[in-house]
């Protein structure tokens, strides 16, 4: 079976499932293991490249969506050589993959329509990140092993759960991004309630959602966890330290305590695939230090003033 991942969520599962040999091609961003590195890449973005600020990020997807224009680029020629019979991508967000029906049609024009399956994950809370876990082992005939792999998974959350139970509420706000502020959406409430917070500004199951420093301000987060989609920690440290630029961020309790945490969203917090958990891990240290054990050092950092 050859298989294209066009999501590095579903690329980590593919792999957690045993099947890496068959991943004929990737995205750009598909780094994890360190084998799907080795790939074919058969998407990139169409977004400019280099060190761009989060300010000049979102000015460019905002461009690119209000001119219709898509975000990635899929290499037709490449799709064509490996002939896939599946194909794994995602509708949940436009800025994260390139949309089914674009797949589809892509598919269409080069006469793969019929030979080749496209599975769309879109899960939005953590129970259905296990269950489109499920969904790819069931359609690549490794269902034992997705079973496997996520009663492990839902374990380690009930893990999480059991502890905080008799621990106090701490109110806690996800930070996704800095300029403009979002406030973290889908999976990320969760992973604060679960893990003995009160999740601030934003609902489980629903988007990421547009802020005001006002918003933040008046919310009293005691607890931020600044998770950047698409930045690695050391990513996320150097414009976490600009938060503290910002007077109404500053005015917060969260600020005052320098209850401050940068993690590495990357791996533990945008992919909707198996590290997802370490996330809820990473998520219940930062609240609850006493309670939780400590998580590696690359994974999360305490952003002083």
């Amino acid at each position: 079976m050859k298989i294209v991942s066009l999501l590095p969520s579903a690329t980590e599962i593919v792999f957690a499932l045993g099947l890496g040999d068959s991943l004929e091609g990737v995205t750009h961003e598909c780094d994890y293991p360190a084998e799907a590195r080795e790939k074919p890449v058969v998407m990139r973005p169409a977004l400019p490249q280099g060190v761009l600020s989060s300010r000049e990020i979102d000015e460019a997807v905002r461009a690119k969506m209000d001119a219709k224009e898509p975000l990635y680029v899929l290499d037709r020629a490449l799709l064509q050589r490996i002939q896939p019979d599946v194909i794994l991508t995602q509708d949940l967000c436009r800025v994260c993959s390139i949309a089914t029906g674009q797949v589809k049609d892509a598919l269409s024009d080069i006469g793969l329509a019929d030979s080749t399956k496209v599975l769309s994950l879109e899960p939005s809370t953590l129970e259905e990140i296990f269950v489109s876990i499920e969904a790819v082992g069931k359609l690549l005939d490794r269902e034992p092993g997705a079973k496997e792999l996520t009663e492990s998974l839902r374990g380690r959350v009930e893990s999480v759960k059991k502890t905080a139970l008799r621990l106090p509420t701490i109110r806690v706000l996800g930070l996704e991004w800095f300029d403009p502020p979002f406030g973290g959406g889908h999976w990320v409430p969760e992973m604060i309630e679960f893990a003995g917070g009160t999740n601030l500004l934003t609902e489980k199951g629903q988007p990421s959602r547009t802020l005001t420093w006002r918003q933040v301000r008046d919310a009293t987060p005691e607890v931020v966890v600044y998770m950047p989609c698409g930045y690695y920690l050391d990513e996320a440290e150097h414009e976490a330290r600009r938060l503290y630029d910002n007077p109404e961020f500053a005015d917060t309790p969260a600020a005052r305590e320098e209850n401050v945490f940068a993690v590495d969203a990357t791996s533990y917090f945008s992919r909707p695939g198996p590290r997802i958990v370490d996330g809820l891990e990473i998520t219940a240290w930062a609240i609850h230090p006493d309670a939780y054990p400590e998580p590696p050092a690359d994974t999360i950092a305490r952003i002083q003033r």
